[in-house]
């Protein structure tokens, strides 16, 4: 590119290239006054909106991938978006959908504000109806009385359109609402959620014959009873055999083999853990709402699952308890 001539500068084409340019510039330096580098819906329509207008956009014949409210300038690099729906996602007043700005005094969706619109414009009336129909976004056209009802109770109104952008104070206090309703409800999950779990956590403290809390006192040595039989060898595995499982078992399987003394002694403590589970599974809230059959069948597929996650509860880095907590196998015993 060459530097231009004085020559140039003075010619008519250099002069209207000038005001181009200023113009550009006036224009960059509006935009550059909203923070948020959008034009916004409101401000959009105040482009149309004179002396006598009736706040619509001059076309309203605009389809909808056309109008107004789906032109916007991006958005700056670093800027904060400042339109009410993006940032506050706000919810049209009348049908529920998501707000597309501050149309006629209550921030409305672009359906219900052209329908406003439409019947104030065409002096339309509906056929009365007396069923006080609920307007939702998948309803909102089948009755057209209500909808328009529901338009006048939220407070549309023809003589309350407003140019430019949705006021400060209507701002902060929308955030406010949406704020304090997130937090009561952020508490309110949290409440339940605690409250669940400690009615979960008693469960298992009374249903269990060996808890955690057991377990973790046994394995800390502050019981008062004797402490647990320590198996560390196969010497030790027979003499828990004759003492621990006899405790456990019946009398008529006492002169019995070893393997079946053994045998009987697990199949007992699996029946009474599956006893257990049962009970604990019952004060599940919701669980004995749910049909016998589907109880039976979460039951049947956890209860292994179930078995070895309590495991945790009598392990440590040294070994396992055993025996409702009166016997100990090592870690090295374990592995070998």
């Amino acid at each position: 590119l060459t530097p231009l001539e004085e020559d140039d500068i003075g010619s008519p084409l250099s002069g209207e290239f000038l005001q181009d340019m200023e113009n550009i510039q006036d224009f960059s330096q509006s935009l550059g006054e909203d923070s948020s580098g959008t034009l916004s819906l409101t401000e959009f329509q105040s482009l149309g909106n004179g002396p006598g207008s009736d706040g619509s956009v001059i076309t309203d014949t605009l389809s909808p991938a056309s109008s107004p409210s789906s032109i916007n300038f991006a958005t700056a690099p670093g800027s904060i978006d400042e339109s009410p729906s993006g940032v506050l996602n706000i919810e049209c007043r009348i049908c529920g959908d998501k707000a597309s700005g501050y149309h006629y005094g209550v921030h409305a969706c672009e359906g219900c504000k052209g329908f406003f619109r439409r019947t104030i414009r065409l002096k339309l009336i509906y056929d009365k109806c007396d069923r006080n129909c609920k307007i939702q976004k998948k309803n909102r056209n089948k009755c057209q009385y209500c909808r328009f009802q529901k338009c006048l109770s939220v407070g549309m109104s023809h003589n309350a359109i407003r140019f430019g952008r949705m006021p400060r104070s209507e701002k902060a206090k929308l955030k406010a609402e949406i704020l304090t309703g997130e937090n009561y409800v952020e508490d309110s999950e949290m409440a339940d959620l605690k409250s669940l779990a400690k009615r979960i956590h008693d469960a298992y403290l009374k249903n269990f014959n060996m808890n955690k809390v057991k377990a973790r006192i046994i394995l800390a040595g502050k019981t008062n009873n004797n402490p647990p039989f320590v198996i560390h060898d196969m010497d030790t595995l027979c003499m828990a055999e004759k003492t621990l499982v006899a405790k456990l078992v019946a009398n008529g399987i006492q002169n019995k083999e070893a393997e079946v003394r053994i045998f009987h002694c697990c199949q007992c403590t699996s029946v009474e853990t599956v006893t257990e589970l049962t009970e604990f599974a019952k004060s599940i809230p919701g669980f004995s709402n749910l049909d016998l059959n589907d109880q039976v069948t979460l039951l049947k597929y956890g209860v292994y699952e179930a078995i070895f996650a309590m495991l945790a509860s009598v392990m440590n880095k040294d070994g396992m308890l055993v025996a409702y907590g009166n016997g100990f196998i090592t870690r090295e015993f374990l592995k070998s």
